[in-house]
Order: C-alpha cells, then structure tokens, then sequence
C-alpha cells in the first residue's frame, strides 16, 4: 500500500514515542501537551549506542523478524507492539466502553459528506416566507466575499415540502427516502461556516481549519482511540467514483499527527480497489518464501533508516502500512466482496439501480467495514468542479433532484440496516456539507454559495432521535438561534466516542493543537 507524503514540514511524533506519552496526554492531564519533539530523540524500539546504528534485534519483534521474518513476523510484531501500548496506558479505557475520558457511546462513525453545498432550503430547512417574497430583490447591493455572482432575486424552493414522522420534520421532495427515517435523526438546524468558498469550506468541516496542514477528523480519531481491529485500516475514506472532492487527499490527511492515522482511500469502482495490495499474475517470482526474504531485508534497511530519523513519522507509517497490507491480502476480498450480501440487501440499497449503484456499493460497503472493525468511514457524494456535484449555480430545479437521487435510497437503506443489525447501539451516522446555499437567485434558477446557514443531521448511538436545535432566519440566509460551527460538531462527535475535545491535544511549533482549536462546545440538546 502506498503511504502519501505528510504535507507538514513540521516534526512529527513516531508511534512509539505517542504511546509513551499517551496516558499523560490522553487519561490524566487536562491542560498538558504532548512535548515537541527534540533533535537526537529516539524511539524505544529503535534505542542505539548513539554512535552506531544496527538493527534492534534485542526487541522481541526484532527476533521473530530474525527468525521468522515475512507475514508471521508481520503479525506478531504488530501484536508485541499493542502490547506495549497497553503497557504504556494509551489505550482506551476498558471500564470507559472504549472511551479516553468519559464512558463512550460511540464506537464507530460512518460520516456522509455531500461535496458542493447542499441547498438547506430546498431538502430541510423549510421557508414559507419565500413563497410570499418570490421574485423581490431584497439581497445584498454588493457581491459578497466568495459569492461567484450579484445575488439576483428572492426565490422560493421549487419542491414541495412535507412533515414526517412524530416529530413533524419538514422534508422536501428530493429526499422521499430519507423522509421516512426522520424520527431516527437529531438535526442541527443553524450550522455555519466561515467562508463561501469551497475549498477552505471543504477542509474546515473536516479539520476544523480554513487552511491545509491539519489534521482531519478521522486522523485524530484514529491518533486518540486506535484500532478495533487489526486486519482493517482503522480509517476509511470512500470516495465519489466519479473523482475525489475538493482539496483531494487533503481531506483525510493527518496534518502533524503520525502519517499511519491518515485515511486509505477505497477506490470501489476500480478494478484494484486497493491498489498494489496483490502482486498482478506476470510477476510470477512473488512467492510466500520471496516476500520472506524480501520483507526481512526490507525490515533491516528501514529499521537502520528509523534509528537516523527518529522524528519522523512517515516512515513509521510506512512499516505499519505494509503490516496492515499483508493482513489485508487475507481480510479485505471478504470485505469487499458484496456479492455474499442477499439480492434483498443488495436491492434496498439500490445495487440494482444505474442511479443508485455507485452511492448504494459504497454506502452498504461502509457498513460491512464498521460491522469488521473499521472504526471511521468517509463517505463521498460528488466530486469537485461545477458538475456532478450539490453544487446547483444554474438551475436548482434540475440539478438537485438528479444528485439528490443518486444517495437518497442507499442512505435510509444503511440507517434501516444499521437499525436491523443492532449497529445502532455503539455506530454514529453523520451526514454533512460544507455549506449551504442562497435563498437569492443566481442567474434565474441557480443558487450561489452561503456559509450563513446549512444543515446537519446526526443518528445512532447516544443521539436524541427525533431532536432539533437550531434556527436560521425566516428566509433561510443566516443561522439566528443556535448557531453552530464545525467545532461544536467536532466536539459533540468527540464526546460521543469518550473523549473531551479540550484534552486531545498535540504540540506543534509551539502551540498545543486540537481539533476544535480553541473553540467547541458538546451540543447536549441532541444527545440522548
């Protein structure tokens, strides 16, 4: 498996250097950061005479690697290296259900991100006044910052509005799927971005930052709470087959955080999902004794290139990389493999379906992953550009229903399969933008970018089903009640897996880093 290059210069702690510290950081301490790392640190797997640098093979997973070397060696040095973790307290908190500071709900997180800015007024956020101020100019007399065009006049929604369920959610037509699963969700009716762009957008919901070079979400998951398994990535990204969404791998990147806890992108529709995970048949010398030979001296050469290195986690990653891959030669072809789910399954997510199939394989492959182990999956909907995508400039009429088609199915599919298979009880589902759009015209159908007001809903573990909190204004232009910033978000994710988003936090030039930066607040109005 290919490791990307961490896009921060800054130094980076390697994992065995994080365990160590990690009880401190994570259990106990409240206000301290994790140490910057200093020149000349060593890693404990990797201690030398400081003159000399030689293979560690005094460890015991430097001797099964000596004498076993290959996958055996793979997997037992990975089960040493747990171990030693646990040893250095870093892991979850049995009697905390997995959690680092508080009892957790959560175990697993399915995220669906719908790419380009989903129009709140046209699918949640209902706006009658629209209908009575339709075709008035009572926008902004100035272009705002990132608008891509003057906003033209007011406009009502083109789609018929409808409540569902005991709650009485306002729904629109695009979404008569997930219409019926409303009293399973907690909306957060007034969220917001700082920006109308969609680059800086993009990368704010996911790391909390208008700029690259921080970690992501599922980065700091996976940096605070590891893996539930060992044969599967702990973080997944699936993305759109059509492309991936705006800032490319800059979305599941780990910022500064050790490069292992960024996410492996599952390209499903490719013929290799994962690629290189198998040798192709015209290399026949590939045998078991071959990959022996050759991991073993692999080891060797990349053990002496970690000793010179000390702070740098890329490496690191790279070794963990090549564990998991070989672990994964086993495990993911069943994983993979939807065809073992039944023609019913398979129905209701809309496999069977040229509008559904894409969206439906990645939605009930996610389920299959968290149900293996896979603590985070990403699910992508749209690439970036002006095609394709919630990204409706021109005619909102045609353009959201077509997209809106294509993950309304498979996603009340997943929240019913969830239900079904008692994944409810420890998995989150989260379905999000990076912002929303104008209740202003844009050319005479079209909606231009609005980071004033979006919608979020949230279902599953520790969430108060039903729920909203919340409002924007009564055009549906500017969260008014409630206002709600990724942060929030962030925290209250957070706080569902155990863990105080104040207390994860990592020194990076200085300064101790967290997700929610210096903000965040849990929004306790939707939990249960």
């Amino acid at each position: 498996m290919t490791v990307p290059v961490c896009p921060s210069d800054a130094p980076r702690l390697t994992a065995t250097q994080r365990g160590a510290r990690g009880s401190a950081i994570r259990h106990r301490c409240a206000t301290s950061a994790l140490p910057h790392p200093q020149a000349g640190t060593r890693s404990r797997l990797n201690e030398t005479d400081g003159i000399t640098p030689r293979p560690s093979y005094n460890s015991r997973r430097g001797f099964l690697w000596q004498v076993g070397g290959g996958l055996a060696g793979l997997a037992a040095s990975r089960l040493l290296a747990e171990e030693s973790l646990a040893a250095d307290g870093w892991l979850p908190e049995p009697e905390l259900n997995g959690g680092l500071h508080h009892p957790a709900k959560v175990k697993r997180i399915i995220q669906l991100f719908m790419t380009g800015g989903v129009s709140q007024i046209d699918t949640y956020d209902y706006k009658p006044a629209l209908e009575r101020l339709h075709g008035q100019s009572l926008g902004p007399k100035e272009k705002p910052e990132g608008f891509t065009a003057m906003p033209g006049a007011m406009m009502k929604s083109p789609f018929a509005f409808q409540q569902y369920g005991q709650s009485g959610r306002w729904v629109s037509s695009v979404f008569p799927h997930q219409a019926q699963c409303v009293d399973d969700m907690a909306f957060l009716m007034a969220m917001a971005s700082k920006t109308n762009v969609h680059g800086p957008g993009t990368y704010m919901m996911n790391t909390g930052f208008l700029l690259p070079g921080f970690p992501c979400l599922g980065a700091w998951i996976s940096y605070g709470l590891g893996r539930l398994a060992d044969n599967l990535p702990t973080f997944v990204v699936l993305p759109d087959a059509k492309g991936l969404p705006y800032n490319q791998r800059g979305c599941f990147s780990t910022g500064f955080l050790p490069a292992q806890h960024q996410g492996t992108v599952i390209a499903l529709a490719a013929q290799q999902p994962v690629p290189d995970l198998f040798a192709k048949p015209r290399y026949g010398f590939v045998t078991p004794d071959a990959d022996r030979d050759g991991l073993s001296l692999l080891h060797t050469m990349n053990r002496r290139h970690a000793e010179l290195n000390p702070g740098d986690s890329r490496l690191e990653a790279r070794i963990t990389s090549y564990e998991l891959a070989a672990k994964m030669q086993l495990s993911a072809p069943e994983a993979f493999d939807l065809a073992r789910e039944t023609a019913a399954t398979q129905q209701a997510y809309g496999l069977d379906q040229p509008v559904t199939q894409d969206f439906g394989r990645r939605c009930l492959l996610a389920r299959r992953l968290i149900e293996r182990g896979v603590r985070f999956v990403q699910v992508w909907s749209g690439p970036q550009g002006a095609t394709g995508n919630w990204d409706n400039h021109a005619n909102i009429q045609t353009e959201l229903p077509a997209i809106a088609a294509t993950v309304d199915q498979p996603i009340a599919a997943l929240l019913r399969d969830l239900k079904a298979r008692g994944l409810f009880s420890d998995t989150l589902v989260v379905w999000t933008t990076e912002f929303g759009r104008t209740p202003f015209a844009q050319g005479s159908q079209g909606r231009d970018h609005n980071g004033g007001t979006f919608v979020t809903w949230l279902a599953g573990a520790g969430i108060k089903a039903g729920a909203s909190y919340g409002q924007s204004d009564e055009w549906g232009y500017q969260a008014t009640e409630g206002k709600t910033y990724c942060y929030d978000l962030h925290a209250t994710i957070l706080h569902l897996l155990g863990i105080d988003h104040a207390r994860l936090t990592v020194r990076q030039n200085g300064i101790d880093r967290r997700l929610t930066d210096v903000h965040g607040h849990v929004n306790q109005q939707i939990l249960a």
